[in-house]
């Protein structure tokens, strides 16, 4: 047994969403439960990472995110875990690799919301990574616009799986991805400490 990482059964198929969750709030919540039953996962993990390489300031301290998240996303079938604390890696490619040769047999899905598909070409080898792992990208408030003309939706529009087909999406090769439209919550963490809602230790 590897001590503080989550647990998975080759054959199972697990949702990854990663992020700083500075803080987790309802729209996470919302998205993980809508990827679990549209994407037909076994479980999903949310990868609370160091820091987030885009963002030029740094999130709140590891400790008080997990906590937080943990309070908030409270589902038998998803984990909370500082997984790229224990792999070593910021960057999604590095950590998709590493996931991937700590569980071999397992089938992984990085989970997106449509927001960050928008952007995704900015991504250090981000065609690497939807060249090697099912993408499940999730509607966001005012950005499925944005998300179906970006950069990244045009290059991979070839390997596009449909919307009523998103229940195979984690037992397909890559490159596969799947957009579904979902009820939508507009709550977002920069809104949340704008408000001076969270702290910043």
């Amino acid at each position: 047994m590897r001590y503080d990482l989550p647990y998975a059964r080759p054959g199972q198929v697990i949702g990854l969403l990663g992020g700083s969750f500075d803080p987790a709030h309802e729209g996470h919540v919302h998205i993980t439960k809508m990827a679990l039953k549209r994407f037909n996962l076994d479980r999903v993990w949310w990868l609370v990472s160091p820091g987030n390489p885009l963002k030029p300031k740094g999130p709140a301290a590891m400790e008080k995110r997990l906590s937080h998240a943990r309070a908030v996303m409270d589902h038998p079938r998803v984990e909370i875990t500082a997984l790229e604390t224990h792999t070593k890696t910021r960057y999604t490619a590095a950590t998709l690799d590493a996931v991937k040769a700590l569980y071999p047999g397992v089938s992984f899905v990085w989970l997106m919301g449509a927001d960050n598909l928008a952007q995704f070409h900015l991504w250090q080898d981000w065609q690497g990574i939807m060249a090697t792992t099912p993408v499940g990208v999730i509607a966001r408030p005012g950005t499925r616009g944005a998300a179906r003309n970006s950069v990244a939706a045009q290059t991979f529009e070839y390997a596009k799986l449909p919307a009523r087909a998103s229940r195979l999406l984690g037992r397909r090769d890559a490159p596969c991805w799947c957009f579904i439209n979902v009820p939508m919550s507009d709550t977002s963490s920069s809104e949340i400490r704008a408000k001076g809602d969270w702290g910043e230790v």
